[in-house]
């Protein structure tokens, strides 16, 4: 079938989330045998070579909030094309191209990655309300009315009232063939002289918690164990805080940011993956934890025991003792920090490691992988589809 993925907002090729994500399932669904047509905005570099047409389409000034503003550009991309199905990349402030799809005798896909619906105390909220009609709130549950197929991580964040078949769960996904346990391939960077290495890979936000890692590294150290260190990569606005938390402590190396072709090779250097996730550090998570991590599923493929707070939904994720260790942060500033630096203990034992490890890379092959994203993407459109012709 021929497919219109409309992800204006993301840069491709890029290394945010976003940005592999929108590749990763351009290319999956192109590797299906699909016609796939992206709009993009361009990164440095050009995509790697594919059936992928990749179209340019940057939002006017680069601003998610006026999307809208090409329409007419999508319509024209879409009437050439002449799609069988059109996915957008939800945002509250698009619509460019998924109120074409009727127009076009198209099956119409959301793909909602954030809250549609507002949580407690959202400044966004306290606008709509004091705008009386609350404009942005009816735009994006017109947006979800418009939809045939919503694909989603979590129907938690969609609006009340929207069709259950109409909701497609999906988590995200890893490139299972790029992301492989014991890659030969040289580090990026030098793997610190500890026994046991975790790996932190990511944006540095507070809410990623980043910080926590330092802080469990220092507990380490308070108890005389040096034997296990870290790496962290990737940028933020959390990046100075974390560089500042580990002066004076041995056995850490803050890589900064790699390109995302590098991240097998650094997962690949380490032995734990880590991610520290903080959902009191962002309001938004009162809604529930509704990622679909992309770290975590890397960390598997690589053969990683992951490292997590059972919080959320994380533990439908990563089973605890079978594909890593989930803690349970302890109240206050601090609570992250000796829980998880037990959990790191724990698989200090390069046994329990490959254990956990083989478990997780199973599992991310069988769940994880963004072939097995596409497919469900897939039949959830030809399902559509089959409706639509009846």
């Amino acid at each position: 079938m021929k497919i219109l993925y409309a992800a204006i907002d993301q840069t491709v090729p890029g290394t945010k989330g976003g940005s592999v994500h929108v590749a990763a399932v351009a290319e999956g669904l192109a590797a299906l045998g699909h016609d796939v047509m992206a709009l993009v905005t361009p990164g440095s570099g050009t995509p790697a070579a594919s059936r992928v047409s990749w179209v340019p389409m940057r939002p006017p000034l680069g601003s998610t909030h006026l999307r809208l503003a090409r329409s007419r550009a999508v319509a024209r991309a879409a009437a050439a094309f002449r799609p069988d199905a059109i996915i957008e990349r939800y945002h509250n402030f698009g619509g460019e191209a998924i109120r074409l799809a009727s127009r076009l005798h198209a099956v119409a896909v959301l793909e909602v990655n954030a809250p549609v619906i507002d949580y407690a105390g959202s400044s966004k909220a306290l606008l709509d309300r004091a705008l009386l009609v609350q404009p942005m709130r009816r735009w994006r549950e017109h947006l979800c009315r418009l939809a045939d197929v919503i694909v989603t991580p979590d129907a938690a964040i969609l609006p009340r009232g929207v069709p259950r078949e109409r909701i497609q769960r999906a988590e995200w996904g890893a490139d299972t063939s790029a992301f492989v346990p014991g890659r030969s391939a040289s580090a990026p960077f030098r793997r610190p002289a500890a026994e046991t290495v975790a790996i932190f890979a990511g944006a540095f936000r507070p809410w990623h918690g980043a910080i926590h890692l330092v802080e469990a590294i220092r507990t380490l150290r308070g108890r005389g164990r040096s034997d296990i260190g870290a790496v962290f990569v990737g940028d933020g606005p959390e990046l100075p805080r974390v560089r500042a938390a580990a002066e004076g402590l041995d056995h850490i190396v803050i890589a900064g940011a790699l390109p995302h072709a590098s991240m097998p090779a650094a997962l690949a250097a380490a032995d734990v993956g880590v991610a520290p996730f903080d959902l009191a550090a962002h309001a938004p998570l009162a809604l529930g934890f509704y990622w679909s991590p992309l770290k975590i599923f890397e960390y598997m493929a690589s053969g990683l025991p992951v490292i997590a707070p059972a919080a959320g939904r994380i533990p439908s994720l990563v089973a605890d003792g079978r594909e890593g260790i989930l803690y349970s942060p302890a109240a206050g500033r601090d609570g992250h920090a000796a829980p998880l630096a037990d959990a790191l203990v724990r698989l200090g034992d390069p046994s329990v490691r490959r254990a956990l490890g083989a478990m997780a890379r199973e599992r991310a092959e069988r769940e994880y992988s963004w072939t097995a994203h596409c497919r469900t993407l897939e039949a959830a459109i030809t399902r559509a589809l089959g409706k639509r012709a009846r």
